[in-house]
């Protein structure tokens, strides 16, 4: 099979265009390499890629709708998974029009020249984010129509266009919403990444409310699988892929970070960001009988391998700078 693979220097993108040319796949990946994190980063992750012969890269803007359709072009893909996107809730208060033409327009260029092509299978990354104010643990048939932030606003939007074109044109979409994804060289806006840096380096840790606000992790391995499970045809689903546990603190995940760094954190207290949600906890039952999938990878074990791809990578990893 020949997929087209959005983001694959992106943290979640990227372990996906891997295991797929593990599997004997080809991928054809894109990236814009924008620097709203360490590029160098970016370019660690897309190394290990560009090793494998199955693998083409171009480094393009997918809000270049010529530059989308020259690409398809010259291939034939039997799946386009978009996992590009503009991250994090707190900078698209920032600069919200990025969020729209990145996560909402550049989806619907790529849906666009899918069904001029006849290519039937759509994979689409979403957000945990979506489910704000929701009752716990979130399940997928919960209306979703009040996000509190334009990041989570642009991904509403790119999910409703997919339906559109589901229903006009018979595509076959996967809309998979992930819920607080982490793992070795993951993204350095994260708090994961965040923690583990300051930890090594003595430096205070910015904690945005007491530390009490929980999160469903998920290991980024976990959720590729997940994300690969979801090329099987589905008509149009939206699917959660998270941890599926009792939701963990911060302050939890920071002292099991001490406990793994052998350093104690010392920490700033701020105030709790307004477009932040509480707790995030995933239903993944759909997930389990859909696309028999369920995470495989424990908080501790994931954790263990963070830290433990950040020391085999001093002193570079300790130099990545934070946005």
């Amino acid at each position: 099979m020949k997929y087209f693979v959005t983001g694959c220097a992106g943290f979640i993108a990227n372990r996906v265009a891997q295991f797929l040319l593990d599997a004997g796949h080809d991928v054809v990946g894109v990236d814009n390499m924008n620097d709203y994190y360490d590029v160098s980063l970016k370019e660690h992750r897309l190394d290990k890629l560009k090793s494998c012969e199955r693998f083409e890269f171009h480094q393009i803007d997918l809000e270049s709708r010529d530059s989308v359709k020259k690409i398809m072009d010259n291939h034939d893909f039997d799946a386009v998974v978009n996992l590009a996107a503009r991250a994090g809730v707190r900078y698209s208060m920032v600069n919200p029009t990025v969020y729209m033409t990145t996560n909402a327009m550049a989806s619907l260029y790529l849906l666009e020249e899918m069904q001029e092509r006849g290519i039937k299978k759509y994979v689409l990354a979403s957000t945990s984010s979506l489910y704000a104010g929701q009752q716990m643990p979130f399940v997928e048939s919960l209306a979703v129509n009040t996000p509190i932030s334009s990041y989570a606003a642009s991904k509403k939007s790119a999910e409703v266009m997919a339906y559109s074109h589901h229903f006009l044109y018979g595509i076959d979409v996967s809309v998979v919403r992930y819920f607080t994804v982490y793992g070795p060289a993951g993204r350095p806006d994260m708090c994961i990444f965040r923690f583990i840096k300051w930890i090594d380096e003595g430096t205070p840790i910015e904690l945005f409310g007491d530390g009490t606000q929980s999160r469903d992790f998920t290991f980024v391995d976990d959720i590729a699988r997940g994300t690969i499970a979801a090329l099987k045809p589905t008509g149009y689903e939206i699917v959660n892929l998270g941890g599926g546990q009792q939701p963990v603190s911060l302050n939890t995940v920071i002292e099991k970070l001490e406990s793994l760094l052998g350093k104690k954190a010392k920490i700033t207290n701020l105030p709790f960001h307004k477009a932040d949600i509480k707790e995030t906890w995933a239903d993944i039952t759909k997930a389990d009988e859909i696309l028999d999938w369920r995470p495989q990878i424990s908080l501790d074990d994931g954790l263990a391998q963070c830290v433990g791809w950040y020391k085999d990578n001093l002193p570079w990893s300790s130099e990545i700078k934070l946005p």
